[in-house]
């Protein structure tokens, strides 16, 4: 497959994805959480989705077990509302990006 519509796809499952994270109603996934990266496969079978959160790297944890346990109504919702032929499986990982920027931010403002 063309590499721009792996690039295309991976763009909508990602606005999908946020969507579906807003929407589940597990205590773990709280607080500002965000997909800061993704990963599809060549071939649509497998995806690596990098989330982080504003609160640290433990509730990043916390909300990888939560969506973790959630996958198969992920999954789920997910091809109800694009119709892919293959739905990947998901493999979330922590990630502590947006701590990290939110540090350096604070640090460039503590210079003004």
């Amino acid at each position: 497959m063309s590499s721009f519509k792996i690039s295309r796809t991976g763009e909508d499952i990602k606005r999908e994805l946020t969507d579906i994270m807003r929407s589940l109603k597990d205590p773990r996934i709280t607080g500002l959480i965000s997909i800061v990266k993704m990963d599809l496969s060549g071939d649509m079978s497998h995806c690596k989705v990098y989330i982080s959160s504003m609160d640290g790297l433990e509730a990043a944890k916390r909300a990888v077990q939560g969506l973790t346990s959630a996958s198969g109504f992920i999954k789920h919702e997910l091809n109800s509302r694009m119709k892919l032929r293959k739905v990947p499986d998901f493999k979330f990982i922590a990630d502590n990006s947006i701590e990290h920027s939110a540090d350096i931010s604070k640090m460039l403002n503590d210079l003004k």
